[in-house]
């Protein structure tokens, strides 16, 4: 169960006028695939649901459930997207992976999948 807010986290209803789909672009490693997402899903949700690990080997079992407190779900983003909180405003600032649990999907994008070692271990690039 999730709730909306207006800073790109938690779970809404597409509204009226609206696309159906929005297509998200996913690599991992040297794969590349294209996926249909309704209009502001949580973009971590939508990745787990399509098979996708945003985790690593520790934090698959371990983690805030998507809360943004733990830190492990990093993923790239290629587009710019608005930073909400200091994760994230860190994140710009210094090149780390964005939450994908706090990315709400309103626009077409491409995500890279990153590698973590150990716990959600992410690092600058």
């Amino acid at each position: 169960m999730g709730f909306d807010s207006p800073h790109g986290y938690g779970l809404s209803t597409p509204t009226a006028g609206m696309a159906d789909s929005i297509p998200v672009t996913v690599r991992d490693g040297d794969t590349e695939t294209t996926i249909d997402v309704s209009p502001g899903a949580v973009l971590r949700d939508v990745l787990s649901e399509h098979g996708f690990e945003v985790y690593g080997s520790v934090s698959r079992v371990a983690n805030c459930g998507g809360r943004g407190l733990c830190g492990t779900c990093g993923v790239r983003i290629e587009e710019a997207i608005e930073p909400f909180g200091l994760h994230d405003a860190a994140a710009q600032r210094w090149g780390y992976p964005r939450l994908s649990c706090r990315i709400k999907v309103e626009e077409p994008m491409t995500v890279e999948l990153v590698e973590k070692r150990l716990w959600g271990q992410l690092r600058p690039r």
